[in-house]
């Protein structure tokens, strides 16, 4: 079950990319960001000739898009210090 605002990477991939079932697309590469470990997939087609390729990067909130989540920074609460 898809959760909310979760898209699956070809609806996100033919809305950026406006291929459709007589284009083809295909993943060229995948994999993790070093820093943050999120996923990543790099999905390319054919536009008038010419190769068109988009990273997607895929979020904590289940949605793919294309550009990486924000880094999560260090925190520090009053709860650690009482200890």
């Amino acid at each position: 079950m898809a959760r909310t605002g979760e898209q699956s990477l070809r609806v996100v991939a033919e809305k950026w990319l406006e291929f459709n079932a007589l284009s083809a697309a295909r993943v060229t590469a995948c994999g993790r960001t070093l820093s943050e470990g999120s996923r990543y997939v790099c999905v390319e087609t054919t536009h008038d000739s010419e190769k068109v390729a988009l990273f997607f990067f895929r979020h904590d909130d289940g949605c793919w898009r294309v550009f990486p989540p924000a880094p999560t920074l260090p925190e520090m609460t009053l709860e650690r210090l009482a200890a």
